[in-house]
């Protein structure tokens, strides 16, 4: 059971813990359901380190393997389904922003397990390499290797020679 001051990391954690879990599932509502079940473990574990490094950590951990656990669960029952095949629908009502958010998530799926884990620990989870090396049982310069080449790829996805404009409702051939 979490005390006064752990159940305050938790609290403190929710926002970041849930962007990790988007990232793994790629699912707004399967975050929702890794987040709860990662708090139910959490409430129930036999014991919570006390230092706050330490607690998100441990409370990241517990979210990536309830995330591994339902995984091989849905393959064993063949009821996975890829999320990065189906279409993302634009409208003319999205922002500048919201498309590059589009954009950067759409980039994001196409890259490799082990790199969306490395980005989503250290760029979302604001995870040190020393504590993502340990959470993923690999060598910090693993660690390192990856997030550089993740980076470098995710830049090339979102480079402008990949990018295809969006044609707008008014665009005339030879207007714009």
């Amino acid at each position: 059971m979490l005390d006064a001051d752990q159940r305050r990391m938790l609290t403190a954690a929710g926002g970041t813990l849930f962007g990790y879990a988007l990232a793994l599932t790629r699912n707004r509502e399967q975050a929702i359901d890794l987040v709860q079940d990662c708090v139910v473990r959490a409430l129930a574990g036999p014991s919570a380190p006390d230092n706050e490094r330490a607690f998100r950590g441990w409370l990241f951990a517990i979210a990536r393997n309830s995330w591994v656990d339902q995984l091989r669960a849905f393959r064993r029952q063949r009821a996975l389904q890829d999320a990065v095949g189906e279409a993302s629908p634009v409208t003319d009502a999205l922002s500048d922003g919201a498309v590059t958010q589009l954009a950067v998530r759409e980039a994001f799926l196409l890259l490799s397990p082990d790199h969306r884990d490395v980005l989503a620990l250290v760029d979302i989870g604001g995870f040190s390499y020393d504590e993502t090396a340990i959470m993923l049982g690999i060598n910090r310069g693993t660690v390192m290797s990856r997030v550089s080449r993740a980076r470098a790829a995710l830049a090339t996805l979102l480079s402008d020679s990949r990018v295809v404009e969006f044609p707008g409702r008014n665009r005339r051939a030879g207007h714009g």
